[in-house]
């Protein structure tokens, strides 16, 4: 019977090593460690269970911050829904571990590093973040916040994929079926968001319209 060893960075390259064309990732953002003389601000800091993934933030608010229901993020994170906060990959910093990270892009079900994909702590599993081709969705439970003030700045906007929840949240949040902005609002969405839809969708209805005459 064969061993088979795990490798923490799957086909992509030395985890010990910055060299080679295999490891350039490791110098584009989010992965590449910040320079102290770019006056990288740290506002949080957040880690891995295991502690050997571990990186800062820059950013006070999240450009968003989301409840996904859908099936795939009720499954990789074994949760009823994901807790999603989005960031420009140079508002993270690696202080520990950017080479001790694996990946899986699920559409092809893969561990090399393809966009969009899900990187997780190659040691305790702990899921670090989705990254996408412009953007990073990280998971704020494993930010160290200092105060209930800085908790607050991570409060959701919405929920997506609502149709899918294996529970219901009434918190008066925006319910959308799908993503959100290009799918339905439902529940107990705002009446004031599900009016607002609506008239944007009439407006580009009539644009549509307008555009065929």
């Amino acid at each position: 019977m064969s061993n088979s060893t795990y490798t923490a960075n799957g086909e992509n390259g030395d985890p010990g090593s910055t060299e080679g064309e295999l490891n350039q990732w490791k110098h584009r953002a989010p992965y590449r460690v910040h320079d102290k003389a770019e006056g990288f601000k740290v506002r949080y800091q957040g880690s891995c269970h295991c502690g050997k993934v571990q990186y800062q933030l820059s950013r006070e608010k999240p450009l968003d911050s989301k409840y996904c229901h859908c099936t795939t993020c009720q499954k990789i994170h074994g949760a009823p829904f994901q807790w999603a906060a989005i960031f420009h990959k140079d508002d993270i910093n690696f202080t520990h571990g950017h080479h001790d990270l694996g990946w899986y892009e699920s559409s092809e079900k893969t561990c090399v590093h393809k966009l969009p994909c899900k990187v997780s702590c190659a040691y305790c599993r702990t899921p670090i973040m989705d990254e996408g081709r412009n953007m990073i969705l990280l998971f704020p439970t494993l930010i160290d916040f200092k105060d209930p003030e800085d908790r607050k700045n991570f409060d959701i906007s919405c929920h997506m994929f609502y149709s899918r929840r294996v529970l219901d949240i009434n918190d008066g949040k925006p319910k959308w079926t799908g993503l959100n902005d290009s799918s339905d609002l439902i529940a107990d969405s705002p009446q004031d968001a599900v009016n607002e839809l609506k008239r944007k969708r009439q407006d580009e209805e009539q644009e549509k319209s307008n555009e065929q005459k």
